[in-house]
C-alpha cells in the first residue's frame, strides 16, 4: 500500500487548499524537512469547516447508539488498515521508536472500542426519571425526566507528545463522537502527515457506515491563526486540548471572552509530585530508584505524567537514594526528543535551575544530536525550593528535581506548593506512622486527579474508573477527565423533559426502556420498564 498525502484540508468530505502559506514536518532525529508541504487553512476554510460541522450536528445528535458504535469500531479497523505506513510516517515526524508507536496505535484503537462499550452499557446517559403524582398536595407533581444530550461541534487540538492517542483519532475525538457530536481537528503542526493519515481512516469509516462525511473535518496550520479562529467561531461548542500551560490558558481565555462563552477542556502542565517516606527509602530505596529512573526518562521525559518533583526527608538514607537514582538515570542513553524546540526549552529550564544558589546539580550532560537529550537530576532543600517559583514549574524532558525536607511537617508544608497535577504518588513503608501516611495521602488527593501508591505515574489505564485530569494548572476543568469512560461527560449536557409524550422522549427515557439500561426511577436504580 502506498498512501499519498495531499497536504490539504478535509472539509465537507473534500480535500482542498486555497491558502498559499504552508508548513512542513521536520524529522527530529535528523533535522530533515519532510514532504509534502501542508497548506495553512484560511479563514474561509475555517468558516466552511465549522458550517459543515454545524449541519452535521442535525444528523449526529439523532444517531442511534448502534450507529455510533458502528462508526467507532469502523474507525479502529481503518486505522489498523493503514498498516506500517502510519508507523513509518509517525517515526519520521516524531523520532519515536516503532515499538512505542505500535503500542500507542493499539491504545488509540482500544480507546475507540472502549467508548463503543461505554455507549452500549448506557450509564453515561445519566438517565433519571421522576414520574408524575397527580394526587400530590398541595400541588400535583409533574413527570420529570433527565438525560445527557450532545452539545454540538467540538474542536480538538492534536497533541505533540502523543501523536496517536491524543491526535486526530485520540481520546478527545473518540469521546466527542461517542457523545454524538461532529469533530473538527486542528492538527498539530509537528505531525501533519500523521493527522492526515488518521483523517483518511475516519473518512473511509464514515463512507463504510453510510454516514455524512461532514461529521469529521481536518484543518492544518498554526494555533495562533487557525486554532484561534476555530475557538472564536460561533459554531464551536467545546474545545479539547492537550499541550502547554501557556497555549491551553490562551485558548481558555479566548473561549471565555466570546460573546457566548464555551467550555475548554485543556490538559496542561503537570509536575506530578512523588513522595518517598523514610520507611520506604529504608526498606526498598534501591528498588524505588530503579523504577523512578525509568519513569522519569521514559519517552525522553515527555509524558504528561512524568514525575518531575521527588520529595524526601533529609538524611543519610535519602543521600544514598539520590546517588542511586543518579546512577540509574546516568545509564539511560541520550534520547531524541519530539522536536528541537522542545530540547531547547528543556535545556533552558534546567540551565536556569543550575544558576540558583542552593541547587545541587547531581546529573547534567550537554545536548547531543539535533534534538537528543540526556537525563538531568537536581537536588535542593525545601526552603530554597519554596523560595524559587521556577523550580516549581514543569521542565518537559528527561529530568527531575529532588526536594529534601527537614521532617514530616516540612514535607507537608512544601508539598502544598506543588499546585494542581494530573498525578501524585506516595511510597510508604511498614515502619512509617499510620497517621503520617494517611495525612500525606489526603493531602496528595487534594492536589491531583489520580493518586498512586507504591508505584509510578507513567502509564494511564484506559478504563471506566480512570481519572486523567486534576486541579489547575494541570487542567482548566478539574471536574473532568480526558481518559476513561467519564471523558464523554465533557461533551454532553443534561436536558430535562417535563410532561413529555412517551413517543417524543429520547429512547433512554421512554417507559419501556428499550435499551435496557440502568436508570434512576423515583430514586432507585432499576432496569425495569415503567408501567404507564
Amino acid at each position: 500500500m502506498n498512501i499519498p498525502l495531499t497536504g490539504q484540508q478535509l472539509i465537507d468530505g473534500h480535500w482542498l487548499a486555497s491558502g498559499t502559506d504552508t508548513l512542513h514536518a521536520v524529522n527530529p532525529a535528523t533535522g530533515e524537512t519532510l514532504m509534502p508541504a501542508f497548506a495553512h487553512a484560511t479563514q474561509a476554510e475555517v468558516d466552511a469547516a465549522m458550517q459543515s460541522a454545524q449541519r452535521a450536528f442535525t444528523v449526529t445528535r439523532e444517531l442511534s447508539v448502534e450507529r455510533r458504535v458502528q462508526l467507532l469500531e469502523a474507525i479502529a479497523a481503518q486505522i489498523l488498515a493503514l498498516g506500517d505506513e502510519l508507523l513509518q510516517r509517525a517515526q519520521l515526524e516524531t523520532g519515536l521508536p516503532p515499538a512505542r508507536l505500535t503500542g500507542e496505535r493499539a491504545r488509540t484503537c482500544n480507546q475507540l472500542k472502549h467508548f463503543a462499550e461505554v455507549l452500549r452499557e448506557g450509564s453515561w446517559t445519566n438517565a433519571v426519571i421522576d414520574t408524575a403524582d397527580p394526587q400530590r398536595q398541595p400541588l400535583p407533581k409533574p413527570d420529570v425526566r433527565r438525560v445527557a444530550r450532545p452539545i454540538g461541534p467540538v474542536v480538538v487540538f492534536g497533541a505533540g507528545n502523543f501523536p496517536f492517542a491524543y491526535g486526530a483519532c485520540g481520546g478527545d475525538t473518540a469521546s466527542a463522537l461517542a457523545a454524538g457530536n461532529p469533530v473538527v481537528i486542528k492538527a498539530h503542526e509537528r505531525h501533519p502527515g500523521v493527522n492526515e493519515l488518521f483523517t483518511q481512516a475516519v473518512l473511509a469509516a464514515l463512507k463504510e457506515c453510510g454516514l455524512p462525511t461532514e461529521i469529521f473535518q481536518l484543518l492544518q496550520g498554526p494555533g495562533a491563526t487557525v486554532g484561534q479562529a476555530l475557538v472564536k467561531h460561533p459554531a464551536t461548542q467545546a474545545v479539547g486540548f492537550t499541550g502547554s500551560k501557556r497555549a491551553g490558558r490562551a485558548l481558555f481565555d479566548l473561549a471565555s471572552a466570546r460573546p457566548v462563552p464555551i467550555p475548554v477542556f485543556a490538559e496542561m502542565g503537570s509536575v506530578n509530585p512523588l513522595v518517598i517516606s523514610p520507611g520506604a527509602i529504608a526498606e526498598r530505596g534501591d528498588a524505588i530508584a530503579v523504577g523512578l529512573a525509568q519513569s522519569i526518562t521514559a519517552g525522553a521525559g515527555q509524558f504528561c505524567t512524568k514525575p518531575g518533583l521527588v520529595f524526601v526527608i533529609s538524611g543519610a538514607a535519602s543521600d544514598h537514594f539520590i546517588a542511586q537514582l543518579a546512577k540509574q538515570m546516568a545509564a539511560v542513553p541520550a534520547t531524541t526528543m519530539l522536536a528541537a524546540d522542545m530540547q531547547k526549552n528543556f535545556c533552558g529550564a534546567t540551565t536556569a535551575f543550575q544558576k540558583i544558589s542552593g541547587v545541587r546539580t547531581i546529573l547534567a550532560k550537554a545536548p547531543s544530536g539535533f534534538a537528543a537529550m540526556s537525563p538531568q537530576l537536581f537536588a535542593v532543600d525545601a526552603a530554597t525550593w519554596r523560595a524559587h517559583g521556577e523550580l516549581q514549574e514543569e521542565a518537559f524532558g528527561p529530568g527531575a528535581v529532588v526536594i529534601c525536607c527537614r521532617d514530616i511537617a516540612d514535607l507537608r508544608e512544601t508539598i502544598a506548593l506543588a499546585g494542581g497535577n494530573l498525578t501524585a504518588t506516595l511510597h510508604s513503608g511498614i515502619s512509617d506512622g499510620e497517621a503520617d501516611v494517611r495525612d500525606l495521602a489526603g493531602l496528595l488527593a487534594q492536589l491531583a486527579g489520580r493518586v498512586i501508591f507504591n508505584g509510578f505515574p507513567t502509564g494511564v489505564e484506559v478504563c471506566h474508573a480512570m481519572v486523567h485530569g486534576g486541579p489547575y494548572p494541570a487542567t482548566c476543568a478539574p471536574a473532568t477527565t480526558s481518559v476513561g469512560a467519564l471523558a464523554i461527560q465533557r461533551f454532553v449536557r443534561p436536558v430535562c423533559f417535563q410532561n413529555a409524550p412517551d413517543a417524543l422522549l429520547p429512547v433512554e427515557l421512554q417507559n419501556a426502556n428499550p435499551r435496557e439500561i440502568w436508570r434512576i426511577v423515583n430514586g432507585l436504580w432499576t432496569k425495569n420498564p415503567i408501567q404507564a
